[in-house]
């Protein structure tokens, strides 16, 4: 896998006694499109690993892998979006983001298409989201940056692995299971 780079965004200058504050985003590709997470809740990237499957869980929960002893939930980002699974193929990788969550911290999984580069982007770059026309859930977008003529989604990690709603999604996915049988 090749080295992430840090690209400085700064074509538009800062008014003077203004300080923009920089963020530094992971972005990846999902589906055909661009999307960024915060770099403070990245923990590590790594290579596809086949998860093992959980039964009883929702489809986008494929399953945990082992991460140096930790049980890891690894979830489809493709289809938590209502979309079709994620397609595996060599530049498939899992992301590992950290959640806080009952004051504890946990590591959540996040199978992706591929992985592009880290950059620093400017707080005065970031637009709000848009309040229709998204292919996936508005409050699961924190903002939208523009990059080299296209947009970068940038996702509210906090909202798309709320670990409180997808334990809920799994309850609920348990309770149609049962009344099926």
């Amino acid at each position: 896998m090749a080295a992430l780079n840090i690209l400085r965004r700064s074509e538009t200058a800062p008014e003077p006694g203004a300080q923009a504050e920089v963020r530094q985003f992971l972005t990846f590709q999902l589906a055909g499109e661009t999307f960024a997470i915060g770099i403070l809740r990245i923990r590590e990237i790594l290579e596809y690993i086949k998860p093992t499957s959980v039964p009883l869980m929702p489809p986008f929960i494929r399953g945990v892998m082992n991460l140096r002893g930790a049980v890891v939930p690894v979830i489809d980002l493709s289809l938590r979006f209502g979309r079709d699974e994620t397609a595996i193929n060599r530049r498939t990788c899992i992301v590992i983001i950290e959640m806080e969550y009952d004051e504890q911290w946990q590591l959540i999984g996040v199978l992706v298409d591929t992985v592009h580069e880290v950059l620093a982007i400017p707080d005065s770059e970031i637009e709000p989201p848009p309040q229709f026309g998204s292919k996936i859930r508005v409050d699961f977008i924190s903002g939208m940056a523009r990059i080299d003529n296209r947009f970068v989604v940038m996702l509210d990690v906090d909202k798309v692995l709320s670990v409180g709603e997808m334990s809920l999604l799994s309850e609920l996915s348990r309770q149609e299971e049962a009344q099926e049988e």
